[in-house]
This record gives structure tokens, C-alpha cells and sequence, in this order.
């Protein structure tokens, strides 16, 4: 190859790199400006730039204005950002390493898994000791995803094994988890019982600083460990035989993959409840925007999740305006409706 052939190459790879640098600033943008609006959004009257005099002097603003803002709004909007992005982060990562299009924490039960296990924790109040409530669930939500995940990678490694079978696989867990939750909602005091349901709708409405921290470590965690395998999970979008010729252990790849996964699915389903379709649809829109890359397609995917869901949760305020509108049924609204065109794509 020529040096001027060569040099020309050069720069469209650097301009197609800084293209996609400013496409995830722009995403940033609109983060930053949906989060303004998504806090303008409730009963209480409070226009953007009462909002904004709000975040950055809270002790020159109205005593009201703070309480709402800081206390009520921030934290479910900051909620709707982390459980976004983890979500994102989990259904690009389930995608690669199922090689399924299909594949998400929803569609394939590792959600319905983290719902069984923070529902344990809510119904029989298990804690541990000398640690915020929080913690608590997620350990116990955390414990039966990750089994969940477990069981996929035996599936996904089987010979002969494809997305046709993992789906399926993945329908019968969905239907195993909710009847065991249908059991439990039987069992529980009626207390209980009101909690449950509405927890397994998907809701910011618990949303607090605690919990939004605990999502912000788990999220930077994976994200951290996911992007140093980027060019690994590149490579095996290629397939696993030609990610092998490259020195990828494939197999050690997918359970460290499926854990992290797992990991995500149980900080957030623990959290916010049940969420579904924003793992499944923020992949597909961060390929299209950015390839198969996953220096780009993580942090893409991460971004589009969490944009998704601080709109879904302005949206279900605008919906019903007397009370706090479950997130999780505007977002299956959404996403029902893709999941099909991807089925019917899949098929021609």
C-alpha cells in the first residue's frame, strides 16, 4: 500500500473517530438537558429557570422549591441516569456474547431472577447487619441473577446450541421466576403484598441517594472491567472461532461477561423494581450509531439506556399528573413495539 494510500486511510479513521466523539458528547448534551426538563415535571409549578437557580444555589431559593428539587426529584432523576446506563451496559453485553439481538436482562430472565431475589429480601424484610437496608437487597437480588446467568452461559455453551434456543431457554425462566413471584405475592401480608406490586411495575418513586450510589459504584465497576475486554467482545462479534485465532478465551469471556451482567441487572432490578425493553433497545440504537466497535458501542449504549429512561420518566409524569406513574409501564409501551419489528426483521 502506497504511503499516500496509507496516510489517507489515516485520516478517515481519525475523522470517524472523532465523530463519534462528539456523537456521545452530543448524547452527554442531551442527558444533561432532558434531566432539566424531567425536573420541571410534577405536581409542584417549578419553571427551568427556578430549577436551575435551584441546583446551584440552594440556599438563595425558595425552602420549597429545595425540598422538591433535592429531595424528591434529583434523586429519581439521577436514578432514571445510573439504572439507564447499567441496563445498556447489560443488554449490549448479553447481545455480543449470546450473539442474539434478541438478547436483554428482560427478555431472557435474568430481571425476572433479580426480581425474585430482592423480593425475598422485601417480603421477609432479610437485611444485614450494621449495613443500609439497600445493600441488603441487592446482595439477595444479586444472588439468585447470578445463578440465573449461570444457567445461560451452561445453555450458551452447549454444542450445538443457538439464539433460537437461548430465547426459548430464556422464556421458560421468565415464566419459572414469575410464578415463584405469583406465589409469593399469595403468601405475603396484604402490606406486603402493595409493595410488591407496585415494586415489580418498575418505579423511581423510592429513588434516594443511597440507592443511587449504590447503582453509580456497581455501574463505574463494570463499565471500568467491560471496557478493558473491549476489543475482546469486538472480536467476538466476529464469531468464536475467529476470536480464538486472535487469543481470546472465548469461554472465559462470556461467564465474566454474563457476571458483570448479572451484577448491573441486580443493583438495578433491586432498586427500582422490574424495568423493562431499555436493555434490549439501547443496544440496537448505539449499533447504529457507532458499529460494533465496543470502545464506542459500551459507552453508546450506557448513554442511549440512560437517555431512554430519564424520558420515560418525565413522560410517565406528564401521563398522570395526580400521582407517580410506574416508569417500567411506559417503557414497556415503548419497547413492546420494537421487540416485535426486531422479531420480524430477524425473520425476513
Amino acid at each position: 500500500m502506497s504511503v499516500k494510500k496509507t496516510s489517507g486511510v489515516l485520516v478517515a479513521y481519525r475523522r470517524q473517530q472523532l465523530r463519534k466523539l462528539w456523537l456521545l458528547l452530543f448524547l452527554i448534551f442531551l442527558i444533561v438537558a432532558t434531566i432539566l426538563i424531567d425536573l420541571t415535571i410534577g405536581p409542584a409549578d417549578i419553571g427551568i429557570s427556578d430549577v436551575v437557580e435551584t441546583l446551584l444555589w440552594p440556599a438563595q431559593s425558595n425552602s420549597l422549591d429545595v425540598a422538591v428539587i433535592w429531595q424528591l426529584r434529583v434523586p429519581q432523576s439521577l436514578m432514571a441516569l445510573t439504572v439507564g446506563a447499567a441496563l445498556g451496559i447489560a443488554g449490549a453485553e448479553m447481545q455480543t456474547v449470546l450473539d442474539n439481538p434478541l438478547a436483554s436482562p428482560f427478555t431472557l430472565g435474568v430481571s425476572s431472577a433479580a426480581a425474585l431475589g430482592a423480593a425475598l429480601a422485601l417480603s421477609f424484610n432479610l437485611t444485614i447487619p450494621g449495613l443500609p437496608a439497600e445493600i441488603g437487597l441487592v446482595g439477595s437480588a444479586m444472588a439468585v441473577a447470578l445463578a440465573c446467568t449461570a444457567l445461560l452461559d451452561r445453555v450458551a455453551s452447549r454444542q450445538g446450541a443457538n439464539a433460537n434456543n437461548i430465547v426459548l431457554f430464556g422464556i421458560a425462566l421468565i415464566f419459572s421466576f414469575n410464578a415463584l413471584l405469583a406465589l409469593m405475592q399469595y403468601l405475603v401480608s396484604a402490606s406486603s403484598l402493595q409493595l410488591l406490586i407496585f415494586w415489580m411495575m418498575g418505579s423511581l418513586a423510592r429513588s434516594n441517594m443511597t440507592g443511587v450510589a449504590v447503582v453509580s459504584v456497581g455501574l463505574l465497576g463494570v463499565l471500568f472491567l467491560a471496557m478493558r475486554q473491549a476489543w475482546q467482545l469486538t472480536a467476538l462479534r466476529y464469531g468464536d472461532e475467529r476470536a480464538r485465532t486472535l487469543g481470546v478465551d472465548t469461554h472465559a469471556l462470556r461467564r465474566r461477561s454474563l457476571f458483570r451482567v448479572g451484577i448491573l441487572t441486580a443493583v438495578s432490578v433491586s432498586l427500582t423494581g422490574v424495568i423493562g425493553f431499555i436493555g434490549l433497545v439501547a443496544p440496537h440504537i448505539a449499533r447504529r450509531l457507532v458499529g460494533e466497535d465496543h470502545r464506542w458501542f459500551l459507552p453508546t449504549s450506557a448513554l442511549t439506556g440512560a437517555l431512554l429512561l430519564i424520558s420515560a420518566s418525565g413522560l410517565s409524569k406528564m401521563l398522570v399528573t395526580d400521582t407517580l406513574l410506574p416508569v417500567g409501564i411506559v417503557t414497556t409501551f415503548v419497547g413492546v413495539p420494537v421487540f416485535a419489528w426486531i422479531v420480524l426483521r430477524k425473520q425476513s
